[in-house]
């Protein structure tokens, strides 16, 4: 409470990101003051098992002994130079190498940056305005995002951000996630008009929502008649699902890819990259100007590429097999409890709702007991068990999560079901097998 009140006379809300604040469940959120593997401590000596990993960065938990190590050399190297280094061009080596849709690449600093440099870019290559995204799917805070985007827009219940010019939203369109018929319609209207696609292939924004059968390849075949471009927001599930993305797992090609997260493995990054004649139209080689003074930071390029090097096919095994661990125990123990409960998985992201019945898009998400959630969210914390502090958010598996530690949280969260209810049945539902 002291830190809390200190960090709120000088920071807005008293933290740097708004789902941080704990608005969505009460409370003071909690001062982190360190990590070590699967765990994390606080301020006041408390420790938790960590299910947030940094909001999926941490694909190899804390303090990672191969990431720090590679990390400290760069920084006793030099912490940034402005100017081309041996680590990014290392790095764009090794994703180029993984996803196999990315022929060129640039580094920016956040997946926020990414995903608007993508979408400046789709906009020059088609010569067209408008971009099709969908209700849930967080792209970053840039205006043409914010509007129904999930995440800490859904957390705070903003439908959509004030300061975000009318004649800017005019050329969004928001169509429900997993809704077929409501992107032909788009296309029907606004086709020629329509320079992207943009979607989370997994929705990490809204919990976790996978694609339904054909969604995907829908969006495919949509933007291909209609000479769009399709983009992949990965930057969750870049290098977490499978080796390649989600677009290996689903086997689905898109024009252009944005990455965060694992390629910087807790230090700031962003990366977009796709097709060479796309994204040779980037200066300095094509008129659409993007820059950054920290983009490609050495630092970051490091950690990035360390955790990809340990991200072999032992490690997907594992990851799979330790997510379908905690989620057949969270389900389970929801059942025993008589606590209505759906649960979605693909590969190392769980998503959990309070609700009797499935979720494959955002109305459905919203629509789950969040006074339930929050309830069981501090009897989790209580129990030492970190979870994200938001219904609409994410729990993410790292690979230092063994069975052991799988096993207490499952006790955990076990005990933390009792009494929130005794009416049905939970059942779960999962998507994805690792892809190597």
């Amino acid at each position: 409470m002291r830190l809390y009140s200190q960090a709120s006379k000088l920071m807005v809300g008293g933290v740097s990101s708004p789902v941080r604040a704990f608005r969505a469940v009460g409370g003071v959120p909690l001062f982190i003051e360190r990590g070590s593997g699967p765990f994390i401590w606080d301020a006041d000596g408390n420790r938790f098992t960590d299910y947030v990993c940094s909001w999926g960065a941490l694909i190899h938990g804390h303090a990672n002994a191969v990431v720090s190590k590679n990390a400290c050399h760069a920084v006793r190297r030099g912490s940034s130079f402005g100017a081309p280094t041996v680590q990014e061009l290392e790095l764009a080596r090794s994703i180029s190498g993984r996803v196999k849709s990315i022929r060129k690449i640039r580094f920016v600093n956040s997946g926020t940056e990414a995903t608007m440099s993508a979408v400046r870019l789709a906009r020059a290559y088609t010569r067209r305005k408008k971009i099709l995204k969908f209700e849930g799917c967080y792209h970053g805070h840039a205006d043409m995002f914010l509007s129904k985007a999930g995440s800490g827009l859904a957390t705070l219940s903003i439908s959509a951000s004030p300061g975000v010019p009318p004649e800017v939203a005019v050329d969004t369109i928001t169509v429900p996630y997993n809704d077929k018929a409501a992107a032909e319609r788009a296309f029907g209207r606004f086709g020629d008009e329509i320079a992207a696609v943009i979607v989370e292939p997994v929705a990490g924004n809204m919990g976790v929502v996978p694609p339904s059968p054909g969604f995907l390849s829908e969006l495919r075949g949509l933007t291909m008649e209609h000479g769009s471009l399709l983009i992949f927001d990965e930057v969750i599930t870049g290098f977490r699902v499978a080796r390649g993305g989600a677009q290996a797992l689903y086997g689905i090609s898109p024009d252009l890819t944005c990455l965060g997260k694992i390629i910087g493995c807790g230090f700031p990054v962003g990366a977009y990259g796709g097709r060479s004649d796309i994204m040779e139209m980037i200066a300095p080689e094509g008129p659409v100007y993007q820059a950054g003074t920290l983009s490609g930071n050495p630092v970051a390029m490091s950690a990035g590429a360390a955790a990809l090097s340990l991200l072999n096919a032992s490690a997907y095994r594992k990851l799979d097999a330790m997510a379908a661990r905690l989620e057949d125990g969270i389900a389970d123990g929801a059942a025993r409890a008589g606590v209505e409960l759906k649960t979605n998985r693909v590969g190392s992201m769980i998503g959990i709702f309070f609700s009797d019945h499935d979720v494959t898009n955002f109305s459905q998400a919203v629509s789950s007991n969040v006074t339930m959630f929050k309830e069981f969210f501090w009897r989790v914390l209580n129990s030492g068990v970190y979870m994200p502090p938001s219904p609409f958010e994410t729990l993410f598996v790292s690979t230092a999560h063994d069975p052991s530690v799988i096993d207490s949280s499952v006790e955990a969260f076990s005990r933390a079901f009792n009494g929130l209810g005794r009416t049905a049945t939970s059942r779960h539902s999962r998507q994805g097998k690792a892809c190597f």
